[in-house]
């Protein structure tokens, strides 16, 4: 149909603007780099004078203990604020598994912590990384809530094994690193069977051409 001269011109939605992506330097990376340069002072004060003198293992456990606050704020900053970006994504991970790595290896270097306990909690992370690498072209698995309690189990158990502790207090994190094997063990495998599941059914789809 044709229009007349006073007909309105036809109007086209216009395109969406595209939101501008955070920069580099936004606050949650800051705190991720921070972090990440908090490993190797962490790690020369759990080794300063010899490695067992109380007042530079209390400074050790301070060093870990900022790092593992910044764990909770980065990610939830990044969330809240809309600062999510491809370094953040690859760096939050490295940096709470090279935090946790070195606490679980110093500890073990210097005769605190069985090494097998060590070998265990690593090569699960590491497995859990792999398997994320397996199934990334059909899924992304989803960080559980076992998961989140893990880390936090970790976080609490290793800080202790970083303290001087005696008595009462050096059993109670004995049990708590206790708890964190038994939950690294459990959401390790609860990851391995969802990215069977997830593999499977990526799998099956692309056989049905979906």
């Amino acid at each position: 149909m044709t229009k007349g001269p006073g007909a309105p011109a036809e109007t086209r939605p216009a395109p969406a603007a595209v939101p501008p992506q955070p920069g580099l330097w936004n606050i949650a990376n800051v705190l991720t780099m921070f972090r990440l340069l908090l490993v190797p002072v962490f790690a020369a004060l759990l080794f300063a004078d010899g490695g067992h003198d109380p007042k530079w293992r209390a400074f050790a456990w301070a060093a870990f203990a900022v790092a593992m606050i910044t764990d909770v704020f980065d990610g939830a900053l990044a969330r809240s604020k809309g600062l999510i970006t491809d370094f953040g994504r690859i760096a939050d991970p490295i940096a709470d598994k090279a935090i946790m790595g070195a606490g679980l290896i110093g500890l073990s270097i210097l005769g605190d912590l069985p090494w097998w306990v060590t070998v265990v909690i690593l090569a699960r992370e590491l497995g859990i990384t792999l398997m994320r690498f397996w199934v990334i072209r059909y899924a992304v698995i989803p960080a559980s809530r076992g998961g989140k309690l893990k880390t936090l189990t970790q976080g609490i158990a290793v800080g202790m094994y970083v303290l001087v502790l005696t008595g009462p207090l050096a059993t109670a994190r004995a049990v708590m690193m206790a708890v964190a094997v038994v939950l690294t063990v459990g959401t390790g495998l609860d990851y391995l069977i969802q990215a069977v599941r997830l593999r499977r059914e990526g799998i099956a789809r692309e056989r049905r051409g979906e």
